[in-house]
């Protein structure tokens, strides 16, 4: 309808995962995320180096420790190591996401609904192809531009009805805020998951957003 090239779209794409609700940051939380499946797998081989991916290097310690507990109780028969199983794989999603700035609220069960795109995300990982995942939040990015955009353009702009021009500035300002909060996550890669603990991870500081030209329609001040 409104005549944007894919090319326009592409660009907000990245920045969908960033939008979602808190609730898809709990994807570490659950027993079948992939926190919880490196420290499964770490606790069976030995091999910690996987897990210690997915903490900060301050932390590494104490989820060494923790480790080192764990294949020591699992000798004592099965509920210790049934114990001790459950005790490391909370100290390592704990201390990861303590590592993402979030509250850690338990671990959480296996086949939660996390909704179409963080699987969609881990199958684009696991078949090396990001087609599924981009017509997915492609998708999703024009469908929340036009539910946005339209209310806008079958309102009146501002003129002699005072409160026909604030319900047209009432979404305006949704619109524009969308737009602009869409296009800062495209391209600073802050969000749920925040780009900052993952600098942290790396012990490295977080590349600024590229520059881009001002808009000049002065929404900082909505």
């Amino acid at each position: 309808m409104f005549g944007h090239r894919r090319a326009s779209l592409s660009l907000l794409v990245a920045a969908t995962l960033s939008l979602l609700p808190a609730t898809a940051s709990a994807h570490c939380d659950t027993l079948d995320g992939p926190v919880v499946k490196a420290a499964r797998a770490a606790l069976e081989s030995g091999k910690l180096e996987p897990v210690l991916a997915w903490v900060r290097p301050a932390d590494e310690a104490e989820v060494k420790a923790a480790h080192a507990r764990s294949l020591t109780v699992r000798k004592l028969g099965p509920e210790a190591r049934a114990l001790a199983d459950l005790a490391f794989l909370e100290t390592v999603v704990r201390v990861h996401r303590t590592g993402e700035g979030a509250p850690y609220t338990g671990l959480k069960p296996a086949g939660e609904d996390l909704g179409p795109a963080l699987p969609a995300a881990d199958r684009a990982i696991a078949q090396r192809s990001a087609a599924e995942l981009e017509r997915l939040l492609v998708e999703a990015v024009r469908r929340g531009l036009h539910q946005r955009l339209q209310p806008v353009l079958d309102r009146a702009q501002p003129g002699h009805d005072v409160a026909g021009g604030r319900a047209w500035v009432a979404g305006y300002v949704t619109y524009a805020h969308w737009v602009e909060g869409v296009y800062q996550a495209a391209v600073s890669g802050t969000g749920a998951h925040r780009e900052a603990a993952s600098a942290a991870a790396e012990g490295t500081a977080p590349p600024p957003p590229p520059a881009h030209p001002p808009s000049g329609h002065g929404h900082a001040g909505h």
